[in-house]
């Protein structure tokens, strides 16, 4: 039977710069960067499980704002299905309780930075839409 673990994703910004964090040596995906959050526990939304999991993890409180994207990623064991949302950081002091790291990065960075594979689709979207956004350059 093919498992399928439902996580939700922090899609956190600040101007143009987003917040990635890089997990633990030693753990699954050791030192690869990613879009913060966590598992959904049974009966939690995925708005519930961030909130939660930003808590846990950094000690900070979030409101979580329109869903991003879906993305779908096969591994070992079964199928992950990543929900990312819109969040944003209302307080507390940010603390990396359970990441080797974190960083905010200019969203034209993020593919420079070696991320998990269910993440790249994440950051490739919000590439794209925060580079629509951006002003053009003058070209004279």
């Amino acid at each position: 039977m093919v498992q399928i673990v439902r996580v939700a994703a922090a899609v956190m910004l600040q101007g143009t710069k987003v917040f990635i964090a890089r997990r633990n040596p030693g753990c699954n995906l050791a030192l690869l960067w990613e879009f913060p959050g966590g598992k959904l526990d049974p009966g939690e939304s995925p708005e519930e499980a961030l909130i939660r999991e930003m808590e846990e993890e950094f000690g900070i409180r979030v409101a979580v704002g329109d869903f991003f994207t879906r993305v779908e990623h096969s591994f070992e064991r079964g199928t992950l299905e990543l929900l990312a949302y819109y969040t944003r950081w209302l307080d507390g002091k940010m603390l990396a309780v359970d990441y080797s790291e974190y960083a905010w990065v200019d969203v034209d960075e993020l593919l420079n930075y070696q991320l998990a594979p269910a993440d790249i689709p994440i950051a490739e979207k919000l590439r794209r839409e925060i580079a629509w956004q951006r002003p053009k350059q003058s070209t004279r």
